[in-house]
């Protein structure tokens, strides 16, 4: 496995690496990212492909009153996350899993936020996955995506043959995903100068 595969599933020492470097290398996407909601501080959370759990620090910080769960599909990510954010699983604000996006291990209409940063790429098919999120999201509840690449520059390319099974989705396929996926108002974001993109979808 090369060392770029760690950015689809952080394995071993190489993966704890990854998640320190995702944590520094995602902040200024995240802050942007941020920057396109409004966040209630009672909120319940669920950040998906959650990595170092930096994005977990970010949300307990938006939500002083609410509830952050971070869910990943690596044993690696769930461990690194959790000792990031240790001090507020002890205060019982947060807890982090592990678990598939395919079939996320939660009821119905529990969180009202969602949040997947640097992730949908890896995703086993959007429809699928996006269906589940709204699954569990409340009504009226909000998903957040943000990505680094939004399938405009070419430049971007040398990762999916650098990493399996990444695929780099434009802001027009995840929109046609969300609206397959039962999600109703959709709002696009984009940092064209970095290629940036968020989107921003209501259930």
């Amino acid at each position: 496995m090369n060392f770029f595969e760690n950015t689809r599933k952080p394995q071993g020492f190489g993966g704890k690496l990854m998640t320190k470097m995702m944590n520094i290398g995602h902040a200024k996407l995240s802050q942007w990212g941020f920057s396109n909601i409004s966040v209630n501080p009672d909120a319940a959370v669920l950040d998906v492909g959650c990595g170092g759990g930096a994005n977990i620090v970010a949300w307990l910080g938006k939500c002083g009153n609410g509830h952050v769960t971070g869910m990943d599909y690596s044993k690696v990510s769930v461990a690194e996350s959790q000792k990031l954010n240790a001090a507020a699983i002890k205060q019982g604000k947060c807890c982090v899993v592990q678990g598939d996006v395919s079939a996320i291990p939660f009821p119905d209409a529990v969180f009202d936020y969602v949040s997947a940063f640097e992730t949908v790429y890896f995703w086993p098919g959007l429809k699928k996955c996006f269906f589940e999120v709204n699954r569990v999201l409340k009504n009226g509840g909000t998903f957040l995506i943000c990505n680094e690449s939004d399938g405009t520059n070419d430049a971007d390319e040398k990762w999916t043959k650098l990493i399996n099974g990444m695929k780099i989705y434009t802001s027009d396929q995840l929109i046609a995903a969300l609206k397959e996926a039962g999600f109703t108002e959709i709002k696009t974001y984009s940092n064209t100068k970095n290629h940036w993109i968020s989107i921003v979808a209501t259930k």
